[in-house]
């Protein structure tokens, strides 16, 4: 065993133990993922305060909460179409409210330049679902581009930590736009290929 699978083996021990005892706990699952929205508001206003080390163990915490949602609902069988909706509007808001704080505390410091690239940074989190979203109404998926939210969530716990926000927010405002444009191109080939499909198809169907 590698010293990186025993320590993902000890992690994933520890997750089941927290959902096990949030399961018993009858506890919703919908109001897990509030409470992290609270906890990453929590976060963002230690980044608005300049504590980016403080903000990034909080945001640790509020991943916890996010790991453990989905899967209290499974333990509980209390999986809802609901649900899953909640959790992607609420994830929505925790990533925006991180960002704001960010955007506080640069403009408390007069760095105009990085409120700007935090506004660059926001647009691209939101369009990054947005553009899965909405694609998925026209093509059956469309999971592809590297900046999902646990990377973009994982850089900036990297950011906070280490204090290299800046060019933390660089990497995601690249990347993240880069995958938009990817899934836009994705969805154009797909899309294409479906219109070809039922154009090959109607022939036959008429003939029939």
């Amino acid at each position: 065993m590698t010293i990186t699978h025993g320590i993902g083996a000890a992690c994933n021990k520890i997750i089941r133990l927290i959902v096990r005892a949030l399961a018993l706990s009858r506890i919703s699952p919908n109001m897990l993922t509030f409470i992290g929205l609270l906890i990453n508001i929590g976060a963002a206003v230690l980044l608005a305060f300049g504590q980016f080390r403080w903000a990034g163990v909080v945001i640790i915490g509020a991943g916890i909460f996010d790991m453990v949602d989905g899967r209290v609902a499974r333990e509980t069988n209390r999986v809802t179409r609901f649900g899953g909706f909640f959790d992607s509007v609420l994830d929505r808001y925790s990533d925006l409210a991180l960002l704001m704080g960010l955007l506080v505390y640069y403009a408390a410091i007069n760095r105009n330049f990085y409120v700007v690239l935090t506004a660059i940074v926001m647009t691209a989190s939101v369009m990054i679902s947005y553009t899965r979203s909405r694609a998925e109404n026209t093509i059956p998926s469309c999971k592809v581009g590297f900046m999902e939210r646990p990377e973009r969530i994982v850089l900036i716990i990297i950011g906070c930590l280490f204090d290299r926000m800046a060019p933390v927010l660089w990497v995601i405002a690249v990347l993240g736009n880069i995958t938009v444009v990817h899934r836009m191109v994705h969805t154009y080939h797909e899309s294409k290929g479906l219109e070809d499909a039922q154009l090959r198809a109607a022939p036959t169907s008429v003939e029939h």
